[in-house]
């Protein structure tokens, strides 16, 4: 059996590892913001503006800050923070992704205002779009298409920078991701995107294709974090409504034949592989564990610790390069783009996830 107790030496090891990348890859991308890496070459493909992986980036760069205490890294970690500005006013649900992650760690007492002050500007933002008869804050027309769509993909990061905002801000918070919960019930596995219709009805989306690799990730990471920011105003119906979706979900996640790295695409064997939905399943996993501990549930709270410890494992002993670059994400199976890739997001997760697992920071600092 594999050591996989939290002072294991393969996590700091790891951590060392996807630290050390981190710095080669800022002094590669310079003031762009990288999207995906060759596994080969390690050359990352990147982008001016940041896309809806910006926040990922600057999420990192304050990991390395916060790990080394260096003014140098702080400065450099700000200016990437404030580089997303101008996603503040662009009409996209996946502002949750970027200014969450992307000032999680930036905008405590003490670290940087102008983090704090973008995160709550884009909160706002975010509440003034939010639909009070459809539950829910559009997945929006910033990157084209439909703009009434559920995308689970707009539910992580969202849910805790709405729930910032007391009052309105977390019924906001918490009709989104119950709208979002009571879509995933309606198909198994649940179906990545949604189109509204008419009379409060919705209509399954072919794209992401159902069986998405990172659909049942992002719910979980999602629902982890309301119940963590939202758990003073809930009743205990709306508490137990939520645990009972936690368990729906991570059933089939926590059966002895899950994979720990799951197929970018279900039911296709012989295609890629997705490590960053593995990585995010991780995080959500060891947050729904601290959660549990502290709600009577310790025998589950272990099962879902053990569970988040394998996949790290697996993932640092097995896709983690020399260079500290986790290999074998897929960025989107269905275009055949960066199928076997490191993966910004991807190597984010990691690097969270390995920061709790190793007691570096709480569940709930990002």
């Amino acid at each position: 059996m594999p050591e996989t107790s939290p002072n294991a030496p393969w996590a700091d090891r790891a951590w060392t590892a996807v630290l050390e990348r981190t710095g080669q890859t800022a002094a590669e991308v310079g003031l762009r913001f990288p999207l995906y890496a060759d596994p080969e070459s390690g050359t990352w493909k990147s982008t001016s503006r940041g896309s809806w992986t910006g926040g990922f980036w600057a999420g990192l760069l304050w990991l390395r800050a916060l790990a080394s205490d260096a003014p140098q890294d702080r400065a450099a970690a700000a200016e990437c923070t404030r580089r997303l500005a101008h996603w503040a006013d662009q009409d996209t649900a996946t502002r949750g992704l970027i200014f969450w992650y992307g000032t999680a760690l930036a905008a405590g007492p003490g670290r940087d205002s102008t983090a704090a002050g973008l995160r709550e500007k884009a909160a706002r933002a975010c509440l003034a779009a939010y639909d009070p008869e459809r539950e829910l804050v559009p997945w929006g027309a910033a990157f084209g298409g439909p703009r009434m769509l559920a995308r689970v993909d707009a539910v992580p990061g969202l849910v805790p920078l709405l729930a910032g905002l007391a009052g309105e801000g977390q019924r906001a918070a918490h009709g989104h991701l119950t709208r979002h919960l009571t879509l995933s019930r309606t198909e198994r596995p649940p179906r990545p995107a949604w189109q509204a219709g008419p009379d409060d009805g919705w209509t399954p989306c072919a794209e992401p294709a159902p069986g998405w690799s990172r659909t049942t990730p992002w719910l979980l990471l999602g629902l982890a974090d309301g119940l963590h920011c939202l758990a003073d105003g809930l009743d205990s119906r709306a508490a137990r409504a939520l645990w009972e979706a936690a368990g729906r979900l991570t059933a089939p996640r926590l059966a002895p034949a899950a994979e720990l790295v799951p197929p970018a695409q279900a039911g296709q064997r012989s295609g890629p592989v997705d490590t960053s939905a593995a990585a995010i399943e991780a995080v959500a996993l060891l947050k729904l564990a601290a959660l549990a501990r502290t709600t009577d549930r310790a025998t589950e709270a272990e099962r879902l610790a053990a569970r988040a410890r394998q996949i790290l494992h697996r993932l640092c002993t097995g896709h983690l390069s020399a260079r500290g670059a986790l290999t074998d994400g897929c960025y989107d199976a269905g275009r055949a783009l960066a199928p076997c890739h490191e993966l910004i997001w991807g190597d984010f997760f990691l690097a969270v996830g390995l920061a709790i697992l190793t007691g570096r920071t709480d569940p709930f600092a990002t």
